[in-house]
């Protein structure tokens, strides 16, 4: 399990490294080009559930530090719909990857 640490508070949250990576490419995109924006995630049950919300503007004290020494493999669609909710009004809402499609043809089963 990684964790994403946020400014001088000490807010840390946890991702996996997987989840983690993908939220990396998506913030550093955004304050690479000096956008701010919200980011909203879900609180696991430990963490009391709920919902938070942290602001990211230029100059954010960020850190990301992964569990695992690989970096995973990334997936060109989840990216993309993190961007797009990122660059929506509500800002970046953490979801989930996305499931692939089944590319098997209707009545064939995958083997």
């Amino acid at each position: 399990m990684g964790s994403l640490l946020y400014g001088n508070s000490g807010t840390e949250i946890g991702f996996d490294d997987r989840s983690l990576m993908h939220l990396q490419v998506v913030i550093t995109a955004k304050l690479r080009r000096r956008e701010s924006f919200l980011f909203t995630w879900t609180n696991s049950a430990e963490s009391g559930s709920g919902r938070s919300s942290i602001w990211f503007a230029q100059g954010s004290a960020i850190v990301y530090r992964f569990a695992g020494s690989r970096a995973p493999s990334l997936n060109r669609d989840w990216i993309e719909t993190l961007m797009l909710s990122a660059n929506s009004a509500g800002g970046l809402q953490f979801s989930s990857e996305p499931i692939a499609e089944s590319t098997a043809l209707p009545g064939l089963r995958p083997t």
